[in-house]
């Protein structure tokens, strides 16, 4: 999963060296889901299309970008200097495009929103020297924190439009919340405006589940296989058909408006041992996951690295959850495995 320009194109690496992987007698196939997104952490590297000038690498362009979108506003040049060149939003969203285009199977993320996220200062030679060259670079790597954070206003531009970009293809998306849950509700209500779901009459579903049933029908061939369904070739929407609202750390009673019956997205909602079982809030989340549909609790590690810590965490939390929801664990990771395809793939 993506957050910053420098993950873009090693996320794509790395879907295509252990996403082909061959079926042999002894090893499966190896497959991962790339994501592609842009994390409201380095939301203030983007620049609104409006403000750009041809130079973005100018002094002047680069400063008047910095001292709008951060808050407070910067007076420290060296501070502003140290920060890279701003990426107009419109070639990040259309080369994201082109990557979901190249991987059907991709989702959108990681996208959101941050109200506590602060800017780290801009690195001392010491760190420079002692840094740790196996990290990607770009994020903060253990430095102190500046004062700056990223308006709010300029994270839900560069939110929405990535939003619209999944509505466009038809992508799932993971969306990051941290004190911020309302704010991405109203993005998302926003958006949502016009394409609100209408409860059925019963006559139509009756209808329409014998329609379903027919289909399926349908779709046996003589071979006695199930074949997939053709594409449907559907329209673009101005917003996602599935969200996942990852680690998400909320209180159980905005839930409800996520949940809505006619709103259009479904959304899901993850939980991670690292983020969600650790600290004061542990008892809300366990509200929170009691509170929740069974079709829409999905688990994450929210580590930065795969491996056989990745492994633990994963079954640290599955563990949690069933026994928080009286789950049998057999039948819990399969609800976990039946919700992950069905918010990834649909």
């Amino acid at each position: 999963m993506a957050t910053r320009g420098e993950d873009q194109d090693l996320v794509a690496q790395v879907a295509n060296s252990l996403g082909k992987g061959k079926l042999t007698d002894t090893q499966k196939q190896v497959r991962v889901v790339p994501c592609f997104g842009w994390h409201p952490w380095f939301s203030h590297q983007i620049i609104q299309d409006d403000l750009a000038s041809s130079d973005l690498s100018s002094t002047d362009s680069k400063r008047t970008h910095y001292k709008k979108v951060l808050t407070p506003s910067p007076d420290d040049e060296d501070f502003i200097s140290a920060l890279p060149d701003p990426k107009p939003l419109s070639q990040f969203i259309s080369e994201t495009r082109e990557r979901l285009l190249a991987y059907p199977s991709a989702l959108v993320g990681e996208i959101g929103l941050d109200r506590s996220f602060r800017l780290p200062n801009p690195w001392t030679q010491e760190e420079i020297k002692n840094r740790d060259k196996s990290l990607t670079p770009g994020s903060r790597e253990g430095r102190s924190l500046s004062p700056y954070r990223v308006h709010m206003d300029h994270q839900k531009a560069v939110l929405r439009a990535q939003l619209h970009l999944a509505g466009e293809l038809h992508r799932a998306v993971s969306i990051h919340s941290v004190q911020a849950h309302g704010v991405v509700f109203d993005v998302l209500k926003e958006l949502w405006s016009g394409y609100e779901r209408k409860r059925p009459s019963r006559r139509e579903r009756t209808r329409r589940r014998s329609a379903e049933l027919a289909h399926a029908g349908s779709d046996i061939e003589e071979d006695g296989k199930n074949h997939p369904p053709e594409p449907t070739g559907q329209p673009p929407l101005p917003f996602p058909p599935r969200i996942c609202m990852h680690s998400y750390s909320g209180p159980p009673d905005p839930i409800k408006q996520f949940l809505k019956r006619e709103n259009p997205s479904d959304v899901y909602f993850s939980f991670s041992s690292v983020i969600n079982f650790s600290g004061p809030s542990a008892q809300k989340v366990i509200d929170t996951i009691k509170a929740l549909p069974d079709d829409r609790v999905l688990i994450e590690s929210d580590l930065h690295t795969a491996g056989p810590v990745m492994d633990d965490m994963l079954e640290e939390v599955a563990r949690n959850i069933c026994k928080l929801r009286g789950w049998p664990l057999h039948d819990g990771v399969q609800r976990f495995a039946d919700n992950w395809k069905r918010f990834a793939h649909g």
